[in-house]
Formats: C-alpha cells, structure tokens, sequence
C-alpha cells in the first residue's frame, strides 16, 4: 500500500492509495479536481473515492473525477444524500474491499453526522477526516460534544502504531493551543521540534501515530490529573474536560 499526500486548497491534504498488486487506484477526500489529478495521471487511472464526510472542501473534486475515470464513490450510508455521486453506500463496522486492500468503517460522528474513517487494521493505517488531527481534532458542527469525545475514544483504542492520516495541516495552531494549556507535558515539548523541522523543509507534518497523539495531543488526555487541575476542573469528568478545552479552542 503507497500513499501519497496531496496538499490541497489552503491547507487541506486529500489522499492517493496505490496498491501494487492489483493496480487500484483510489483517493481519499479529494479537495478540488485539479490539483487529485496531477497525481492521478501518473497512475493513468482512479478505481476509487473514499470520503469521509461531505463537506464540500473534501467532496469538490469527486464528480469531475468520477467522470474523467468512471471511478465509484464510496461514503457513508447516512450521507448518501450529500456526498456527490455516491455510488457505494458504506455501514458502521462494514469491512470493504479495494483490491486486496480491506478497511473497516468506524462510525465517528461530531464534526458531521455521518463522518466515517478508513481503517486498514493489516497496513495500521485510518484517514481520519476532520476528527482527529495531529494534535487536536475537528470543530463540533452537527453532533453534540458527548459524540466527538466518544469518537475521538473509538480511533483511541486502535493499535498505538496506527499511522493518522488527517484532513487538514492544523499542526501548528493545534501545538501552540497544546503547550498554552499542557505545559509540563515533555513529550509536546519535544514534538514541538520535530514539527518546526519538517515546516522549515516546507513538509506535511503527516502522518504522526496513534502512540504520538496519545501522549501528546491534548483531546486524548481527558484523564489527565494535572490536565485537570490547570483548567481548574479537577473534579470533572472526562467529557466535561473535552468540552471544556473544545470550547477554549474554538475561542484560541
């Protein structure tokens, strides 16, 4: 499995998945049809398109694609009236077969109602969308707090060398809110190196594991005590602690 990353629009990354065995070809999230195709045309071919919600800057690319390459669209069954050209209607826990490629659909719903990820348990790799991110996670537009937290909880307890495969380049922004509300937290303070040296080379700060994002990012550490007591909740439960910093960094 070969995945490339496909910078798009401002700051959003779309996905080409080539795998070699069985020549398929597909994207995840493609942002606009121009700059996908550059990519694709290397290939000569898209079998696929994954999408992991409908919004538009992850949906726009998908008709003038599906008709230069007869691809098939793949999304969830909820959004079927959403996601332009949808052909495939995926389900919750559906395992789904792109060549010998197999990934399963989990369910995680908050930024949208029917946002989904792709999780290939055998390469340990999911594209997450707009719910998690490195070092932060998405908005919460159509569910509740309640949903986001326990979908960020899902993608917690997948293999910590899972490799995150996000919607967005947010890393920076989401570091500094990071280390303005965790600072005793070492391992940030170590990421933070590692990030500053890959956007001085102008690369995508993408993927980061499971196992990095756990120590690190600040909406998987509800459970935290010191977290806890430096917002001065100490107390509180976890998904009081998520809304609590989901609110702060909407306002950051």
């Amino acid at each position: 499995m070969i995945v490339e990353i496909i910078p798009c629009l401002s700051d959003n990354y779309s996905y080409l998945i080539y795998e070699r065995d069985t020549n398929i070809v597909s994207i995840v999230d493609p942002s606009e049809f121009k700059t996908c195709d550059k990519i694709i045309k290397k290939y000569k071919k898209l079998d696929f398109i994954l999408n992991t919600h409908h919004h538009a800057d992850h949906v726009d690319g998908n008709l003038k694609l599906k008709e230069k390459y007869n691809s098939k669209i793949l999304g969830f069954n909820l959004d079927k009236d959403r996601i332009p050209g949808i052909d495939i209607y995926l389900e919750e826990n559906q395992k789904h077969k792109i060549g010998n490629l197999e990934f399963e659909v989990i369910f995680i719903p908050g930024h949208t109602k029917g946002h989904i990820g792709f999780f290939f348990s055998k390469e340990k790799i999911i594209f997450t969308g707009d719910t998690l991110f490195s070092l932060g996670c998405g908005r919460v537009f159509e569910g509740t707090h309640e949903e986001m937290f326990n979908s960020l909880n899902k993608i917690k307890n997948l293999p910590l060398d899972t490799k995150i495969y996000c919607g967005h380049e947010y890393t920076k922004s989401n570091l500094n809110f990071c280390l303005a509300y965790d600072i005793k937290n070492n391992f940030l303070k170590k990421k933070e190196v590692d990030i500053q040296k890959k956007l001085n080379l102008n690369q995508p700060t993408v993927p980061s594991t499971l196992g990095e994002e756990i120590k690190t990012n600040i909406f998987l550490r509800c459970n935290d005590p010191e977290l806890k007591q430096a917002l001065g909740l100490k107390g509180s439960s976890e998904v009081e602690i998520f809304s609590k910093l989901r609110d702060l960094k909407d306002a950051f």
